[in-house]
């Protein structure tokens, strides 16, 4: 079986809870993802064919425990599934991060699950979501991406309305260049909201080592 593979690189970044702990980033070729730091939307074309034990050999060359596969289809491309129990099975702390779509389809329970969403919320991806708030679990986590005030206000509602935090963790990220880290730290903390903060910090930490 073959994975189409678009890079993997080593970076300091890490995943919402786990900022700043050496993480190998596994990138499949497939649909848009939202990058949280610069809120631009882009997807992964032309990866190479590989296979699962040829990515293996290669996440083994960096010194990391944590793997985040991002891309292909969410959560329900079958293709992946194979590489993300072989990476548990390697003793990895493993992620699996998607934009703004749950799909209950059969996913190593070892594995986190993290859907970044864009606020204010909108489409097929988003309905999926909330219709499928029971298959969370704690491992899980929602990544909020608020890039002005309206969005905090509705990120604040769908928080309260579905009670995420009893689910799982919920992370609110800013958008870098359109809202200060500051204030959208200070209207968490006046509402006293059971969210994570998301202090980026990987613009400058960034080192993609790939071959090197």
């Amino acid at each position: 079986m073959a994975l189409r593979i678009t890079e993997i690189f080593y970076s300091l970044q890490g995943e919402a809870s786990r900022v700043g702990l050496p993480t190998v980033f596994v990138r499949l070729t497939g649909c848009p993802l939202r990058c949280t730091w610069c809120d631009t939307t882009y997807s992964f074309t032309g990866g190479e064919a590989s296979t699962v034990a040829a990515v293996l050999a290669e996440v083994a060359r960096y010194p990391a425990r944590q793997v985040c596969v991002t891309g292909g289809e969410p959560l329900a491309q079958k293709e992946c599934l194979p590489l993300l129990t072989a990476l548990c099975d390697a003793g990895y702390d493993v992620s699996l991060e998607t934009s703004g779509a749950l799909d209950i389809s059969p996913v190593d329970p070892r594995v986190a699950r993290i859907m970044d969403l864009k606020a204010p919320d909108s489409g097929e991806s988003g309905k999926n979501l909330w219709a499928n708030l029971a298959a969370l679990n704690p491992r899980d986590e929602i990544k909020i991406v608020i890039a002005s005030r309206d969005d905090y206000e509705w990120a604040r509602e769908v928080l309260r309305a579905h009670q995420l935090d009893t689910r799982c963790p919920v992370l609110f990220s800013p958008a870098q260049g359109r809202i200060e880290p500051a204030e959208l730290a200070g209207w968490i903390l006046e509402d006293g909201l059971p969210v994570r903060f998301q202090l980026q910090l990987h613009k400058l930490l960034w080192g993609n080592m790939k071959g090197k």
